[in-house]
């Protein structure tokens, strides 16, 4: 099969196709050609040799986070699909290629009203910006979400789901793709530093945040404890801003405020399946009454995976960059 195999770390151009060998499916596991990949700052990050690969005993080093596709062969043990099913999930890696094996329970249906082609925009950003702001922000109805780089496929998947059950949401993001949230359904926009965003989120919302998913990190961090309520939740997802920076501690003992460290990728199976799974019960019929939808800023064909290294690295997209693989 062909896949993108990292032999080096460093710019776009390390992103080289070889053609491998086909993954063999365990017993519990589903082989799944891959229509569609797409893009993540984890990858961009891995190409740089800043985000290394989980996964042990992996022959060879290929990228790719999440995939929509077609189940092609199914392990002995395999009850939940077939082939022919259309599926999509999250993985460790591995989705830059023509064929991934998957646990059955890590896979998800591709709802009717997304389609194959692009459900591969679904399972990241979702699952991410559910677990952070849900299950462990606790973010219910009717009460505040901030999320930043609100604009991103993180934030506007965050932003969906805030409104799906209720909440209130605003968010941070650049003055041009201002508009663009607000359509999605942003209670709040606030232009991102070094606008002082906190002075308005403040003025806007004087009581503060109960749940903020930060995936900047840097100097947000100590406005996030500024910017958080009493016994409020800062969920840290990312660190595109820089991951060492001083902080009020004081500010979150004050505050008796939670600060949470999280990623889907490095978490045990069992972990990533209960995730997968109760998304699956409470989220996914969701995007068939079109409460939720995938946000899709372009696509490129596999030969030109670089390019949309570019334009993610550039910061110029609103919602996912998607890779047609086949």
């Amino acid at each position: 099969m062909r896949a993108v195999v990292l032999r080096a770390h460093g710019g776009p151009e390390v992103l080289t196709f070889e053609d491998v060998p086909e993954p063999v499916p365990g017993p519990d596991e589903v082989q799944v050609a891959i229509r569609t990949t797409a893009l993540n700052r984890a990858d961009l990050l891995q190409r740089m040799g800043g985000y290394p690969d989980p996964r042990r005993g992996v022959a060879l080093e290929i990228p790719g986070l999440e995939f929509s596709g077609v189940v092609r062969a199914v392990g002995e043990r395999v009850s939940l699909w077939k082939v022919g099913d259309e599926v999509m999930a999250i993985d460790a890696g591995g989705a830059y290629a023509e064929l991934i094996c998957t646990h059955e329970r890590q896979l998800m249906r591709v709802p009717s009203s997304v389609g194959v082609r692009d459900a591969a925009a679904i399972p990241e950003v979702f699952l991410t910006a559910w677990d952070a702001l849900v299950l462990q922000g606790g973010l219910t109805s009717g009460r505040w979400a901030l999320v930043h780089a609100g604009a991103s496929g993180v934030g506007t998947a965050a932003i969906q789901i805030a409104k799906a059950i209720g909440a209130r949401i605003a968010v941070t993001c650049s003055s041009g793709k201002a508009e663009a949230v607000r359509a999605l359904g942003a209670d709040l926009v606030l232009e991102r530093s070094p606008h002082d965003w906190l002075s308005d989120a403040m003025k806007a919302v004087p009581s503060g945040f109960d749940v903020i998913l930060d995936v900047v990190g840097g100097d947000e961090v100590d406005r996030n404890l500024k910017a958080v309520t009493t016994r409020g939740s800062i969920v840290q997802v990312g660190l595109m801003g820089g991951a060492q920076t001083p902080v009020n501690v004081g500010l979150l003992l004050a505050k008796r405020a939670r600060w949470i460290g999280t990623t889907l990728r490095a978490r045990p199976l069992e972990e990533k399946v209960a995730v997968t799974q109760r998304f699956v019960a409470e989220m996914l019929p969701l995007f068939d009454t079109g409460a939720l939808r995938p946000i899709i800023d372009r696509r490129y064909p596999f030969d030109r995976i670089a390019e949309g290294h570019e334009a993610m690295a550039a910061n110029l997209n609103t919602g996912k960059i998607l890779i047609d693989v086949s």
